[in-house]
């Protein structure tokens, strides 16, 4: 499907040594370079269930995989980005009964709103954002190979035809690259929980080990549904749809595995089981996620209904650099909660910045050096694990004494997305 379109950054004097970014892995426990070789990098980030608007959950987990993708850029890194669109699950299935939509109308509606928000806060298109529909042949070849390889197996349903689960312990003991707990250094017990409370279904009879996953679901009535030749009319399973999509969009073994801190376990550990038993290559160098946003004393979250609707900030005037500036105020790993007046003091704080351009920009200051240590510091900060809060305090202390105003707008821009050079809405 088409991605959305964005102004590419803007091209700031290259370092003479320019510092790796590095971020966290939670795999390894420690900080990894987000590029393996210094020259390209392939980053994938889980995308949206597309039944309900992005709210600003969303836009915290995909803007801080923008600040990645352009910390990258800047040190002169090739990046392939790639998001999937989960645009066949229960959730939309569920969310189209209960308003008696079409559910393919409801995610292409909801999908296009995505893209509008994005290209609003002006994140960095994906050169693939791909849904699951259309892919189901290939997910299902998926299905078929880990039958073949003796990781999957069927299990009867009294409402249907067999579903296919993937044998966690089978994979655990056959796969050198795999270690079922590896990638989230969960306890058994944790992830027996966060099975249960995550799309699993623990308690399924007939199924080898309760945190077997769903790799193909038969067809129920009412339910959308494929046929592939090989396994019963059906539809897939959640992980298995991101291991395929993010291996035909970046290969084996790629950079960076993106997403929000709710998708530990079990999707991104499944998803690496899926793609390593088939292939038997890792399914990426690093698992990076994003935290929990907060709102009104309670994670934000669909199912609870307390969410900040990116589309909604847009329709009341924001501007989107204040979304960016009151998201970046916090570090992308750490949970927070959103408040309503964050945007009013983003603002506040992007008209200090503005105010000293305009002021700068009337000295005699236009140089553009590579050297120059407030560009410096920004890319350390964003080297340092994408350190958003330092590297806006880095522009506060600018402002207090700004030079080379030209050189800095632009910087904030490469490497925020934030524009320093419209006029300042506060005094």
């Amino acid at each position: 499907m088409k991605s959305w379109s964005t102004p590419a950054p803007p091209h700031l004097p290259s370092a003479a040594a320019p510092r790796p970014v590095r971020i966290y892995d939670h795999a390894s426990d420690a900080l990894q370079p987000a590029s393996e070789d210094g020259r390209t990098a392939r980053l994938y980030v889980c995308g949206i269930t597309p039944y309900d608007a992005t709210h600003i959950g969303h836009a915290t987990t995909y803007l801080a995989y923008d600040l990645l993708n352009r910390a990258l850029v800047d040190s002169g890194v090739a990046v392939q980005y790639a998001q999937n669109v989960t645009d066949v699950d229960d959730p939309l299935l569920e969310r189209a009964e209960q308003t008696g939509a079409d559910w393919e109308a409801l995610a292409a509606q909801q999908i296009e709103l995505y893209r509008t928000d994005m290209a609003w806060l002006s994140a960095l298109a994906p050169a693939h954002l791909v849904g699951v529909t259309e892919v189901i042949d290939e997910i299902g070849q998926a299905v078929l190979e880990l039958i073949e390889r003796g990781f999957a197996y069927r299990v009867e349903s009294p409402d249907a035809e067999e579903d296919i689960y993937f044998d966690v312990r089978a994979a655990d003991a056959a796969l050198a690259a795999w270690t079922l707990g590896e990638e989230s250094r969960y306890s058994l017990e944790q992830m027996v929980r966060f099975f249960a409370e995550r799309g699993g279904d623990p308690k399924r009879p007939g199924k080898r080990d309760r945190l077997d996953p769903l790799l193909w679901r038969a067809e129920r009535q009412g339910e959308p549904s494929w046929q592939v030749i090989g396994l019963p009319v059906g539809r897939p399973g959640w992980h298995i749809e991101c291991s395929v999509i993010a291996e035909r969009c970046l290969g084996p073994n790629f950079d960076v595995q993106g997403g929000g801190s709710d998708l530990i376990f079990p999707h991104h550990e499944m998803s690496s089981g899926h793609a390593t038993a088939i292939n038997e290559l890792p399914l990426a160098r690093i698992y990076s996620h994003v935290g929990m946003v907060a709102y009104r004393g309670r994670k934000m979250s669909k199912s609870l209904g307390n969410l900040v609707f990116v589309h909604r900030l847009r329709d009341a005037g924001i501007e989107p650099d204040a979304v960016r500036a009151a998201v970046f105020t916090h570090h992308y790993r750490s949970d927070w909660e959103w408040h309503d007046a964050d945007v009013a003091k983003a603002q506040e704080r992007l008209a200090e910045w503005r105010s000293a351009y305009q002021v700068a920009m009337q000295g005699s200051d236009h140089r553009r050096e590579a050297d120059n240590p407030v560009l410096a510091n920004l890319r350390q900060a964003l080297a340092n694990d994408l350190d958003a809060p330092r590297a806006l305090s880095v522009l506060d202390a600018w402002a207090d004494s700004p030079e080379a105003p030209e050189l800095i707008a632009d910087a904030a821009q490469a490497l925020l997305g934030i524009d320093l050079t419209r006029k300042a809405d506060v005094a």
